[in-house]
């Protein structure tokens, strides 16, 4: 799909700018889905930042392949994709779910809020409060219906 190869790299320039409008350090998913308030247009918001990354920071192209667990610490889906609202933040988190090598997967969009990122001996996961049998009767998200 030609949109997943975009989101990683759109991603990373909403979750790289997190640490400009950080007063105090965020941690876990706080940090890696807050979101700077990017604004879609030629206009940008205020004069060029950089930015420091730190060791504990989370990129999108680290997020994306992330296995999702529950609290059983079974694996019930994966990070595919990350929505971004009117170009201002993260409003979602693709996960896909099912099938098998990516024959009959389907995806579902999870609230950022209801995911939790964590290391465990250096591997990022996400965490979700349901069933795998659960995630895979949610609402799907059909990419082919999405705006190019």
């Amino acid at each position: 799909m030609k949109f997943r190869s975009l989101v990683p790299g759109l991603a990373l320039t909403l979750i790289s700018g997190v640490a400009f409008a950080q007063t105090t350090a965020a941690t876990g998913a706080d940090a890696a889905l807050a979101g700077p308030g990017i604004t879609m247009g030629k206009t940008a918001n205020g004069p060029l930042k950089y930015v420091n990354i730190q060791d504990s920071d989370l990129v999108t192209s680290k997020l994306v392949g992330v296995d999702v667990y529950n609290k059983q610490n079974e694996a019930i889906g994966e990070i595919s994709d990350v929505v971004i609202g009117d170009g201002k933040s993260v409003i979602g988190i693709v996960a896909s779910v099912g099938g098998f090598l990516g024959i009959g997967e389907s995806y579902v969009v999870l609230d950022p809020s209801s995911v939790a990122l964590a290391q465990d001996n250096g591997t990022w996961k996400a965490y979700v409060d349901t069933s795998k049998d659960d995630l895979t009767k949610a609402p799907k998200l059909d990419y082919s219906k999405l705006k190019k």
